[in-house]
């Protein structure tokens, strides 16, 4: 009998690395992969803690 996984449509895209390092391969990722995240750096920014000094770098925008 051949392996039951062999029957899934989806599958991972290749990997790089090993252990704690281990992670997709950049140059095999598309846009079919769904690896477009315009916002991307606006969400990390938003993720930061807010210093007891100023604003967040990305309070410039009117969005609450």
């Amino acid at each position: 009998m051949g392996d039951p996984l062999d029957k899934a449509v989806a599958k991972a895209p290749p990997t790089i690395g090993s252990g704690c390092t281990q992670r997709f391969d950049p140059d095999s990722l598309s846009p079919e992969d769904g690896t477009e995240f315009p916002d991307a750096e606006l969400l990390w920014r938003r993720m930061q803690p807010v210093d007891e000094e100023g604003p967040r770098a990305d309070d410039s925008s009117n969005e609450p």
